[in-house]
């Protein structure tokens, strides 16, 4: 993965890639190893939590200016089905840009099939 793909923080050092970010929306890539699985043997829900609120916040800072830096204030994630080894992938939408606040929209989906839907609410810090 080139320097300038790899994600920020957390979800950078787990290996989340940025496809794409731009205009409100935002694509990530991910390949699952079994050190992301939880007990059960699936993907461990911490590990989608972390790539939706990373591709949320690209998606969020593509359409804001260069000194806002979003900031999670609420997030929820409903997980649809488990996950497993192999690649995902994590689309991004702002949905609704209010003053302060701004809601994003995201979904994780391995071999073509939705395993999680996330909603998030951001506030925008001013560098």
């Amino acid at each position: 993965m080139a320097e300038d793909d790899a994600a920020g923080g957390f979800a950078g050092r787990l290996g989340a890639e940025i496809v794409d970010a731009d205009g409100g929306s935002a694509r990530l890539r991910f390949q699952a190893r079994d050190d992301h699985l939880n007990p059960a043997g699936t993907l461990h829900g911490g590990v989608l939590a972390t790539l939706v609120d990373a591709a949320m916040g690209q998606a969020v800072r593509s359409a804001t200016g260069d000194g806002d830096v979003p900031a999670t204030s609420q997030l929820t994630v409903t997980y649809l089905r488990p996950g497993k080894t192999g690649p995902l992938e994590v689309t991004a939408q702002v949905r609704v840009r209010g003053e302060h606040l701004t809601v994003c929209e995201a979904e994780v989906e391995q071999e073509g099939r939705s395993l999680a839907h996330a909603v998030a609410t951001f506030a925008l810090l001013h560098g």
